[in-house]
């Protein structure tokens, strides 16, 4: 099970442990080659198959927050937050419910909201 997350402001990256073509399915190579652009349209595609996958809405919600679309990356961590917590594997070894960084993204979208 993929279990794997890039975090809104930190992008981390949480793939080491994953083969290559994992990688890509969560739009980890993309978004470490600074193209948000295609990093996005790996993960949509992705999610057409499997649309509940937390890594995958928060991800995105990543690239939305990145991007400037507030709203869609609050919609996709409430999405996240909707759902049961999955443990998430980041790069630094540590593991995080999908809950608790949907929590932390959310977070940082008002903090950037309320500093504006």
């Amino acid at each position: 099970m993929l279990k794997n997350i890039m975090f809104p402001g930190v992008l981390v990256a949480a793939l080491s442990v994953m083969p290559a073509s994992a990688k890509d399915r969560v739009g980890y190579q993309a978004i470490a080659a600074g193209s948000l652009t295609q990093a996005e349209r790996t993960i949509e595609a992705e999610r057409t198959i499997f649309p509940e996958r937390p890594e995958l809405m928060l991800n995105l919600a990543a690239i939305y927050a990145r991007t400037g679309r507030d709203a869609q990356a609050r919609a996709l961590y409430g999405d996240v937050l909707g759902a049961d917590p999955v443990a998430m594997d980041l790069a630094d070894g540590s593991v995080q419910s999908s809950h608790t960084l949907a929590q932390k993204g959310l977070a940082r979208l008002t903090t950037t909201m309320a500093t504006r």
